[in-house]
């Protein structure tokens, strides 16, 4: 650990939600340690808001990856290097971070030994998916040095302002679904997510489905033929923040391996993820204090199939989504003072 704290630190994390919201571990900690270092975050555009108002951040970086992508890319090297930070630390794996990190002058350049341009950086840590860590503890190994071995939760910090908004959703018993995944095979089935309302529906008073723009017609047939007045499509009426929040108040939420249940981790709200073709060895299951890992009992030879996705079932009998049980999500909904989930694996 340094003998005094560093003047200024940038994280780096430019890949989808659930990574970088994953990575607010890392803020937790390194503030938790230095709390009068400024700490820096760049993430890719459309990302920063989810650091509105963050307490802890210095200022967030974006980099618009859609538009012009090199040309802001070089940009953005550019204003890194002119910071001058003392510490860059990437837990990006990819050459575009790589370029910013090599070649932002920081004193301590940090990042994992599969990035591309790891030989020019000053740390390299090794990395492995399937290893038993979560994501959150991989990340830990980057700063270890500046803090120690324990991994912090990750966390988000929905303003007043957001909880205003959800506020008028918040006043009964009530669960989050978020059926949709930018992976069809991380997906549970759309007739099953309708059999899971029709189900739990009378054990609640509202559900509320969440989603992005692009997620409100999917959102929409399933509340349609879910046939439950009590089935309310939120899909791309929240942003991130104002979706955590709404989370943050449910009595379970049901999530694929997807962006809502690291927002449910952030939050520590009750989760039970349902993991298709991915497996939680990966690393990137739910941390919630209540939190269920629901998987088909089925050993099926060709699970996982990849450590993100697929369009489809590379198999053309998608069982890893199909033979997962209602009862085993119905079960998450048991009173919880009841810690004996019948089904569902408690993480």
């Amino acid at each position: 650990m340094p003998e005094a704290s560093p003047k200024s630190i940038l994280v780096i994390q430019t890949a989808f939600i659930g990574d970088v919201i994953l990575a607010t571990a890392v803020l937790e900690k390194l503030h938790r340690v230095y709390p009068d270092t400024n700490i820096d975050l760049l993430v890719r555009k459309g990302n920063e808001g989810l650091f509105k108002n963050h307490p802890y951040l210095h200022q967030v970086l974006a980099w618009n990856k859609k538009s012009g992508k090199l040309k802001n890319l070089w940009k953005l090297t550019a204003q890194v290097r002119a910071t001058r930070y003392e510490y860059v630390i990437n837990l990006h794996r990819y050459a575009s971070t790589g370029i910013v990190t090599a070649f932002s002058k920081a004193k301590h350049k940090i990042g994992f030994d599969k990035n591309p341009l790891s030989f020019l950086f000053t740390h390299r840590v090794k990395h492995t998916l399937v290893s038993g860590a979560h994501e959150t503890e991989r990340n830990q190994e980057l700063i270890k040095a500046l803090t120690d071995n324990v991994p912090a939760m990750p966390r988000l910090y929905p303003a007043r302002s957001d909880f205003d908004v959800v506020n008028v959703y918040m006043g009964c018993r009530y669960v989050c679904m978020a059926p949709s995944s930018v992976w069809f095979t991380k997906q549970w089935p759309a007739d099953k997510w309708i059999e899971l309302i029709q189900t739990i529906q009378h054990r609640v008073e509202k559900i509320y489905l969440l989603g992005a723009p692009t997620d409100v017609q999917m959102c929409q047939a399933i509340a349609e033929k879910g046939g439950v007045a009590r089935v309310e499509n939120l899909a791309g009426k929240l942003t991130l923040l104002q979706s955590a929040a709404l989370i943050g108040g449910a009595v379970m939420n049901y999530v694929n391996d997807s962006a809502p249940m690291h927002l449910a981790s952030a939050m520590n709200a009750p989760v039970a993820a349902i993991y298709c073709s991915t497996i939680p060895a990966f690393g990137f299951g739910p941390l919630s204090k209540q939190s269920y890992i629901i998987q088909t009992e089925e050993d099926l030879s060709c699970r996982p199939c990849g450590s993100h996705g697929h369009k489809a079932c590379p198999q053309k009998h998608f069982r890893c989504a199909t033979s997962i049980s209602i009862e085993a999500l119905q079960s998450c909904l048991t009173s919880q003072a009841d810690n004996s989930i019948s089904h569902a694996t408690p993480t």
